[in-house]
């Protein structure tokens, strides 16, 4: 249901633009602006806009299906670890395995939050920092090359965060962008001020343009950054859940062995 309230926001304020053009058509009609005689050349410039962007949109999805895999790598190295933190306590009842799980559930939470911008990203990262510390206690606790299995996993949470950090913090060609926008304005008003008949037809045509061209440059910014989930308005971001579902099984293992101690 979120997901549709969210995609009807998207739809909304495309059609607010096509309202607004509409209603800067019929003003320029009723005042006789319509100075421009259509020709061929619109055509061509919707053609030009239209590649522009497929552009656009080719680049970011390439960001968006890379996205779509991060939280479930991600989900899967925290649970390696917590998983291999309960295997050490199962074994050897020793409190540094414990504390470790306490980190994990701590940790893993903090990540969540900063998905959600919650918590910021020098903070989840020095959290991550301390993971070192724990690996130094259970290096007594359980062979060497699990130790190092687990320094690849914490690598790769690094690995995980700065990419997200890096997809959600950068644009995708910013000058693309306003490239974007100034030619679908100038198309937009190019045709507000054109001269249609019959009028009702280049109302129509008016407003199909217009609606295409600003859903289409709504939606290339929202995909632009896959993990807005803490933007009211964004709508296609990708799933969290594999994250939550390991939170949840890394909150049931170090809650079951806390009731074992």
């Amino acid at each position: 249901m979120e997901y549709v309230k969210k995609s009807r926001s998207l739809l909304k304020y495309a059609l607010i633009n096509v309202a607004v053009v509409i209603a800067l058509k019929l003003v320029a009609h009723w005042l006789d602006w319509e100075i421009i005689s259509l020709n061929p050349l619109f055509s061509g410039i919707v053609a030009a806009n239209v590649f522009l962007m497929g552009f656009l949109l080719s680049g970011v999805i390439a960001d968006y299906k890379e996205s779509e895999r991060l939280p479930g790598e991600l989900a899967a190295s925290l649970e390696t670890i917590a998983e291999e933190a309960a295997s050490i306590f199962a074994q050897k009842n020793a409190a540094p395995a414990q504390d470790f799980l306490t980190y994990m559930v701590a940790f893993s939470e903090d990540v969540r939050e900063w998905m959600h911008k919650i918590k910021k990203t020098r903070y989840v990262m020095d959290e991550l920092g301390r993971m070192p510390y724990f690996f130094r206690d259970l290096e007594t606790l359980t062979q060497a090359n699990f130790i190092a299995r687990l320094k690849q996993e914490q690598a790769n949470i690094r690995r995980i965060l700065i990419r997200i950090h890096t997809i959600r913090e950068t644009s995708f060609i910013s000058s693309g962008y306003v490239i974007a926008d100034a030619t679908t304005y100038l198309l937009i008003i190019g045709l507000v001020l054109s001269k249609i008949e019959p009028f009702v037809e280049s109302l129509f045509f008016v407003s199909v343009i217009t609606f295409l061209m600003r859903y289409l440059g709504l939606l290339i910014r929202d995909l632009d950054n896959p993990f807005g989930h803490y933007e009211a308005n964004s709508v296609e971001d990708v799933s969290l859940k594999p994250v939550d579902d390991a939170i949840c099984r890394i909150k049931t293992l170090a809650s079951s062995k806390n009731g074992q101690n």
